[in-house]
């Protein structure tokens, strides 16, 4: 049998374009893009994931991989990866800014840890929030979710030299506001309760003065912040599944699953 070097470069570019896009994606993404996942299990994903679609993907087109066109498709491939795993990123930053927040207005806001997911000091809160926001994005399947995208995206934007356009990049940069309205719609009760204690302690001040509001009101401040937080845990159930759901929809509108 014999293979001429455009079968070969053919058969190269319809496994490597689509394992480009899955790489980077997974790469980005939260939970699978953690310093926690070993770079061999996300490589072992991402090699099983493109094997499983490209039997059901549009093929690439006929272009040498080493050509110009076909570092052209590469570079369109990993900037698609890229939107599907950052757009759930900034879901997951909205969590970290609502926890940011309420640590801030508890007094934990010196307290920090080392967020696995990358590798940075976080406040222990936010960090708390998102590690409840991973749990939960598990319990409601997001990951089928987002591999459903992710194949839908290969009709939608197909291996090929243009691909993403000017909009969609808008899109995502537009989007990216709602993580900052996201973060504070989470945080406003806990926020809302904190700040009426401190009005509270204000007011004790001015009535009993010799009394030491320093010694008193921070562990009470302290004590308050986690029963509020306690309380309004149920209601991030329904926010998180907002910020999820608006995020895929922004994403099937790029994957083409609407």
């Amino acid at each position: 049998m014999l293979f001429t070097t455009a079968q070969i470069a053919g058969w190269i570019g319809d496994f490597l374009w689509p394992l480009m896009r899955v790489a980077m994606m997974l790469a980005v993404a939260p939970i699978f893009g953690g310093r926690l996942v070993p770079m061999r299990v996300r490589l072992v994903l991402a090699v099983l994931i493109t094997w499983v679609l490209v039997p059901v993907i549009p093929a690439a087109p006929a272009v040498d991989p080493l050509s110009p066109a076909g570092v052209l498709v590469t570079a369109q491939q990993l900037l698609i990866g890229l939107i599907l795993g950052f757009m759930l990123q900034l879901v997951f930053s909205a969590l970290m800014i609502a926890g940011h927040t309420v640590a801030m207005g508890m007094g934990l806001g010196f307290a920090s840890m080392v967020d696995p997911q990358n590798g940075v000091q976080v406040p222990v809160v936010g960090q708390y929030y998102v590690t409840f926001a991973s749990l939960l994005f598990l319990a409601l399947n997001g990951h089928l979710a987002l591999i459903g995208v992710l194949a839908d995206s290969f009709h939608s934007l197909p291996v090929a030299v243009d691909g993403v356009a000017r909009q969609t990049l808008l899109d995502v940069a537009v989007w990216g506001s709602r993580m900052f309205a996201g973060g504070l719609l989470i945080a406003i009760p806990a926020v809302t309760a904190l700040l009426l204690t401190n009005i509270a302690f204000g007011v004790i001040t001015r009535a009993a003065p010799q009394l030491n509001i320093f010694g008193v009101g921070f562990p009470l401040t302290l004590t308050l912040g986690f029963i509020i937080m306690m309380f309004t845990l149920p209601a991030l159930v329904p926010q998180f599944t907002d910020l999820l759901g608006d995020a895929f929809g922004v994403l099937g509108a790029l994957g083409g699953g609407g």
